[in-house]
């Protein structure tokens, strides 16, 4: 497993105005050393890390050597979210988490790539959650990237979202929080054509349950078994909390100054960040005579399906980097 590396932020203020003398913001590096290529940041989703490729790797597909994104010729790195939880000790999980928006994120990896004396990306790419905060990057440094990759997700929460967070917060108060909270949000990954091509309405006759139940308890018990309560708390404020607009002004007056060549892709059958919103957002920019570029996964699979679709997210990044 890649190295775990950490960086101190010091003196860190929320926009909310809560204090943290010091946080650790972990990350892991791939493909060429540090200051000798271009670099790639990728932002991990709500329960991902920063084990972005390898054993554990949640998109061995997209990255790697010959990959979409290559670690031959570039840098790979991706920041921990602070209060993931991920390979860190009880006191740096973040239990006041009403106090975070996914604005405060994006201003902590920004601050991380100044320490790395990364004076600038080549390639910035978030999904879902992550793409929230990437999204949150590039308003809060426009002229920083070159090519940024918002792939399932969105520049701000939609009332759809919204209320999909307030369900979540809600499960996560009852008696068997992570795996309630984590049964609910999977159907929001997914489309009743992904579960009945998968399923079918089959039965697993050891358990006297329909394959669909068995699958969505399994996934609880998985996240359960590897996530915290705070970290999940967290996760589901910051998916909230997306809103470069916020305090700014129009999304027009926030884009004006960015120079970032932006490419979204969607999925067809997405119910979270559903493609209707993305593509209002590309026409919005092409308004604007902004450089952007809009694709759609063509996928029974919702959600989920940048994890999957690895093919089709393929064939729509590599054209966009000659």
């Amino acid at each position: 497993m890649k190295e775990l590396k950490c960086i101190e932020i010091k003196d860190f203020v929320t926009l909310s105005g809560r204090k943290y003398p010091l946080l650790n913001l972990t990350y892991q590096t791939f493909g060429k050393p540090l200051g000798e290529a271009p670099v790639i940041v990728v932002n991990h989703a709500l329960t991902g890390n920063s084990q972005v490729i390898g054993k554990e790797g949640w998109w061995n597909q997209t990255v790697g050597e010959g990959k979409a994104f290559d670690t031959t010729t570039h840098t790979v790195i991706c920041f921990n979210i602070p209060g993931n939880g991920y390979r860190s000790r009880e006191h740096e999980l973040i239990k006041d988490y009403k106090e975070w928006i996914a604005r405060d994120v994006a201003r902590i990896f920004l601050l991380g790539l100044a320490q790395l004396q990364v004076n600038h990306l080549e390639i910035l790419s978030g999904s879902s959650l992550g793409g929230g905060i990437a999204w949150e990057m590039i308003a809060l440094a426009p002229e920083y990237v070159t090519h940024f990759f918002a792939v399932a997700t969105d520049w701000k929460t939609t009332d759809w979202v919204i209320a999909n967070c307030l369900i979540q917060e809600r499960l996560l108060e009852g008696n068997n929080p992570l795996h309630d909270a984590r049964m609910h949000a999977m159907l929001c990954y997914r489309t009743p054509a992904s579960l009945k091509e998968k399923f079918d309405r089959s039965v697993n006759p050891d358990k006297n349950l329909f394959n669909t139940e068995t699958w969505l308890l399994h996934h609880g018990e998985k996240l359960q078994n590897r996530f915290t309560l705070p970290a999940y708390r967290l996760m589901n404020q910051l998916v909230k909390t997306i809103d470069i607009g916020k305090d700014r002004g129009t999304f027009e007056q926030v884009m004006a100054r960015v120079t970032t060549q932006i490419h979204i892709i969607a999925t067809n059958t997405d119910l979270y960040f559903v493609p209707e919103e993305n593509r209002l957002t590309f026409e919005r920019l092409q308004q604007m005579d902004k450089r952007v570029t809009y694709h759609e996964i063509i996928s029974i699979h919702g959600h989920d399906a940048f994890l999957i679709e690895y093919q089709q997210l393929d064939a729509f990044i590599r054209p966009c980097l000659v």
